[in-house]
Order: structure tokens, then sequence, then C-alpha cells
């Protein structure tokens, strides 16, 4: 009995510590550097500090990329019929969470630090690494190259929306399609319908 009941605390304590919450607090929608100006100074960075980004600037980087900006729903960056089939996964020294922009909160998925999976060592100081998966059950098209076609386009605006945060903000990032998918798809528990489209390195400029 007294096996049992100690297994059954393990179990528990296991369960805990994944699947766990973090809350960001509210994104600040205002400030930042004027349009134009974000325009004419972005750019793809490839060396990073090691510095980590403070929650709320997290919390704001992702509410631009791909956050909900009305009340019914819709978001910072179109969606081809409003499917919103792009998920954003971020990649932390904590471990990797997928965002849900519906509550502005990440949800663990694992406690691994995978963020050297995300990243080849020019981009490996960066704190942190988002990954955008398409889940192409969301999407209507008959073909699955219809449904990738019509994905990357979304993945666009939403990564264009990450430079822009980036650079108003005294950030910088980079954007590549290569990462270890095999590695990322089953230590991020990815079902056969999601795809691996994008990956944003996001950080400090190096001094």
């Amino acid at each position: 009995m007294k096996k049992t009941f100690i297994l059954c605390i393990i179990l528990f304590a296991s369960h805990c510590l994944f699947g766990q919450v973090l809350e960001l607090p509210a994104p600040q929608k205002t400030g930042g550097m004027p349009l134009m100006e974000a325009l004419a100074k972005r750019a793809s960075v490839r060396v990073f500090d090691t510095k980590e980004i403070p929650i709320q600037q997290l919390s704001n980087l992702l509410w631009a990329s791909f956050g909900i900006n009305r009340p019914d729903g819709k978001r910072t960056a179109p969606s081809a019929s409003n499917k919103q089939e792009i998920d954003i996964y971020v990649l932390l020294k904590t471990g990797a969470y997928i965002y849900d922009a519906q509550n502005h909160k990440l949800i663990q998925v694992t406690q691994e630090d995978l963020r050297s999976q995300a990243a080849d060592r020019r981009f490996a100081d960066a704190p942190v690494q988002l990954i955008f998966i398409a889940d192409l059950s969301k999407r209507g098209e008959n073909s699955e190259e219809g449904k990738l076609r019509t994905a990357n386009i979304d993945c666009g605006y939403i990564s264009q929306n990450t430079y822009l945060y980036c650079t108003s903000e005294g950030l910088v990032t980079g954007a590549r399609g290569s990462v270890n998918r095999d590695v990322l798809v089953s230590k991020l528990k990815l079902k056969p319908d999601q795809r691996i489209l994008l990956a944003h390195s996001v950080g400090y400029p190096k001094p």
C-alpha cells in the first residue's frame, strides 16, 4: 500500500512538470519605432548576444508576431480563409513551449532545452528560438502541395511581423529554414499533419 502511494506521488509530480503554463504579461501595444523607420532598418542577423530577453519583451514579441488583436479572434498577421494554421513554438533555456494566442500564455511541451536543434553555430547564442509550424489539417485544400503552399505564404506574414517588432524594439533576428527537423518533430511531439516551416533566432545585438 505504501509503495503504491509513493508511486502515485511520483507519477503526479512527473505529470505536473510537463504541460506547465508560463503566464505572459499583457502585451504593450503602444510605442516603438515608427513603421517607415523600422522598414528602413530591417535586417537579418546571424550574431547574437547571449543576454536573456525579459518576459515583457517576449510577450510583446509573440503578440506582435501572431497574437490576437480583435475581439473576433483575428490576429496581427493574416491567414488564408482565417484558418490560423500556424503555431509558434518557443524554445527557451527552460524548455520548449507552444504559444497559446487565445489566452496569451505559453504551454510547456518539454523541459528540455532544444535551442541547439533549431540553430547552427552561427545562431546558437540567441536566447530565444521561434519555430513556426503549420498544422495542415486546418487547411481546406485538397492536396498537401496546396496546403503547404498556402501555409508558407501565411508563415511569411508572421515572419515579417517578427522582423518589424525586433527592429522596432532594439532586438535582432534572423529567419531560416534549416533546423534539425527529425529531432524537433520527435521532441516537440508533433502530429503527422504538422510541418516545420521556418525558424527565427531572436536576441540582442552583440556588442
